[in-house]
């Protein structure tokens, strides 16, 4: 099905979508969008109304689709960024829509297209909107995204979450950092997690303070680490305590 949509005109794969019965639609829209044509693509963009009230489960399945798409196209990214600028959006559609930019951002680099327009304006549109947001809510979703994106340019920002943000916040912000390869996680890294999990600046969440923990036994952890981790244990719940000393063992 869909190496017929890939050799479909724009105006068939649109009759199709019109004509179809609304239990198949979501399976063509996904269809349509692993099939990443510029007919198909092009298809999409006039069916799918992101301004209408049309059923949320179909522009749900359209993002979803796309964000999970192995190998996505600058053209994909260029369509969900469109459909997502200046509309009032359902606040869960503008939600999957944020992480599915991210997501797409993050597997285009991957396949070393950084340099597209459209990459470009996908990051910019995260890290815009995470400077611009005032709910906490809203900023996790922005951190959610650049964890999908996993660019290094935006360590800082992420460090930056991860020890001041409110606690949702920090715990997202400290999650994408995990998700890094250990050539990233740098010394300025480590430092900021060893202030979160030693609390040497403000109380912090048990989960902040395991992730910050775990991304420290996990990237080439120094002697010293290993020590003052299994230090802190003396300190804590036997639950949180337990979860450490395991991940040490697994360490060694």
């Amino acid at each position: 099905f869909i190496q017929m949509l890939r050799s479909a005109k724009k105006r068939d794969v649109l009759e199709l979508l019109r004509r179809a019965p609304e239990e198949t639609r979501p399976f063509i829209v996904e269809a349509a969008v692993a099939a990443q044509s510029v007919a198909s693509l092009a298809a999409l963009s006039e069916f799918l109304d992101f301004s209408k009230e049309e059923p949320k489960s179909l522009l749900e399945k359209f993002l979803h689709a796309a964000a999970f798409s192995p190998r996505p196209s600058g053209e994909l990214l260029h369509l969900v960024l469109d459909k997502l600028d200046g509309k009032q959006l359902a606040p869960e559609i503008w939600e999957t829509g944020i992480v599915a930019v991210g997501s797409l951002v993050g597997k285009l680099c991957q396949q070393k297209l950084c340099g597209l327009q459209e990459v470009e304006r996908g990051v910019e549109t995260i890290l815009r909107g995470l400077r611009g947001a005032e709910e906490e809510p809203e900023v996790v979703i922005y951190l959610l995204a650049l964890g999908n994106a996993v660019l290094p340019g935006t360590i800082p920002t992420l460090l930056e979450h991860a020890e001041e943000g409110p606690a949702a916040a920090a715990t997202t912000a400290i999650s994408a950092l995990r998700r890094f390869p250990a050539r990233h996680i740098s010394s300025k890294v480590k430092r900021a997690m060893r202030r979160i999990f030693h609390e040497k600046r403000k109380s912090y969440e048990k989960t902040c303070r395991l992730a910050a923990a775990e991304i420290l036994l996990e990237n080439h952890p120094s002697p010293m680490d290993v020590i003052n981790i299994l230090l802190a244990t003396k300190e804590m719940e036997t639950e949180m305590a337990t979860f450490l000393l395991l991940k040490v063992q697994n360490s060694l």
